[in-house]
């Protein structure tokens, strides 16, 4: 119930579950004495419906036990709503959660795969990346937790960054994709459709494709630019080459998120683009976000087995 914005649909969801169980009982009850009416000279009402022509469908009373059957349902539904967490907000005798106990499930897991992890846990992300059995370990948590969005090639895709390249938003150090990992990331470019119009956010557009070599008209990038020293520079530079403090991209590569056509870049300028990368430090323990770390790390460093040699193997191998 916590997730509902109004306390109003904790009282809907009572009413509506202990009112099912009362109006089973209420129209059993207001039907008693059909129930318990036995056929006139011992033969059940013929309902006149026949099928295969020797088929009769009869009008017999309920027997006894399925009324019985009945009740016990009923009984067994209001003892439910009691003890359980059925009735709105209220969290039932025995304090029974769905999310306690999908913890309680993730806390058996890792005891239960603590061994496979602990020779990490001394190991710096480069000589995890060097570690044949580790990249297998972290390529499987990218696949499970990362490829919905950054797909299981990690090349990305519109609006989500290219993890395999040396293209960064934020820094492509280890200890700045974890803390990406754990923190999560939400980049922000601000709309300026209130202080730039079409016509000069399409001259712009015409500058920064020309910052990455793209085709553009000369006069148009020239005037632009001064749109661009007026408004962009803050964040993306001088050069063009942007801010990893920001997360303000680099506009003088070939790397765009969202294509670099003049219409998708006037569509950034003019409407804005927000990106939100979410934390990931309550779903991964620290060492599989360290794993998790040095294969991303990997797929754009090399690293040099020989120079980071692992340590020796202990116990838990």
């Amino acid at each position: 119930m916590s997730d509902f914005v109004s306390g109003f649909w904790g009282y809907f969801i009572s009413i509506v579950a202990v009112g099912g169980v009362v109006f089973c009982v209420t129209l059993l009850y207001s039907q008693r004495r059909w129930l318990g009416a036995k056929p006139a000279g011992g033969q059940a009402e013929d309902t006149g419906h026949v099928w295969d022509d020797d088929l009769t469908e009869l009008n017999n009373p309920v027997p006894g036990w399925w009324t019985w059957m009945f009740l016990l349902a009923c009984a067994v539904a209001l003892g439910y709503l009691f003890l359980m967490p059925g009735l709105g907000t209220y969290q039932g005798l025995l304090g029974y959660s769905s999310a306690d106990e999908v913890a309680r499930q993730q806390a058996r897991m890792a005891e239960a795969v603590r061994p496979i992890y602990a020779r990490f846990e001394t190991m710096t992300v480069p000589q995890i990346a060097a570690d044949a059995g580790a990249r297998e370990i972290g390529q499987r948590l990218f696949l499970n937790t990362c490829a919905q969005c950054h797909g299981s090639d990690a090349k990305g895709g519109p609006s989500f960054p290219n993890l395999a390249d040396k293209d960064w938003l934020y820094g492509g150090s280890p200890d700045t994709i974890m803390q990406t990992i754990t923190y999560g990331r939400v980049g922000v470019m601000p709309a300026w459709k209130a202080a730039i119009d079409p016509k000069t956010a399409g001259d712009i557009a015409q500058y920064v494709r020309s910052l990455s070599g793209l085709d553009a008209d000369p006069e148009r990038v020239l005037r632009g630019q001064r749109g661009y020293q007026t408004y962009c520079i803050a964040c993306h530079g001088v050069d063009g080459k942007g801010n990893q403090v920001l997360g303000a991209p680099n506009l003088t590569d070939e790397v765009w998120l969202y294509g670099s056509s003049e219409a998708s870049i006037v569509k950034t300028i003019l409407d804005g683009r927000e990106n939100h990368m979410p934390a990931h430090g309550d779903i991964l323990t620290p060492v599989q976000i360290k794993l998790l770390t040095a294969w991303v790390w990997g797929l754009s460093n090399k690293p040099d087995a020989q120079a980071q040699p692992a340590p020796p193997a202990g116990p838990a191998d």
